[in-house]
């Protein structure tokens, strides 16, 4: 059964994806060589916690999700470095008034490959081609 929201809901379910939208922002260009896991997610942390929002990952081994090149997703951010052509994708969250925004985004480290780039940029297609399909229902 569909719920069918409020005016009032439907503007905290905006400001939870506006959150989420710049937490991922501040993410990416945090995403440089010598940078670690753990300081992009302290980062986010603190950048959430301004907004008035809570992280929706805290306590799953950090406030946001972040794998390096072949890691699965869900990846748990660390003392791990970035290098220079890493792919670093980034998965966070943020929770306010009751709801959830959560985005995910995928970056390369410094100069990157042509392969890297174009995988990103394939896997970038792939989904919007996914969401020209979606239809209610």
């Amino acid at each position: 059964m569909i719920t069918l929201k409020s005016e009032k809901e439907i503007a905290l379910m905006r400001r939870a994806g506006k959150i989420t939208a710049a937490a991922r922002a501040l993410a990416r260009d945090m995403v440089k060589p010598g940078v670690t896991t753990q300081q992009i997610d302290k980062a986010v942390f603190e950048f959430i916690k301004s907004q008035g929002a809570v992280p929706s990952f805290l306590n799953y081994h950090g406030s946001a999700c972040i794998s390096v090149n072949d890691e699965v997703i869900h990846g748990i951010p660390g003392k791990r470095v970035l290098k220079e052509g890493d792919i670093v994708s980034v998965d966070v969250g943020a929770y306010i008034g009751g709801f959830h925004g959560d985005c995910a985004g995928t970056y390369p480290c410094g100069q990157v490959s042509d392969e890297a780039l174009d995988l990103i940029r394939v896997t970038q297609q792939s989904f919007f081609e996914g969401i020209r399909y979606a239809r209610e229902g």
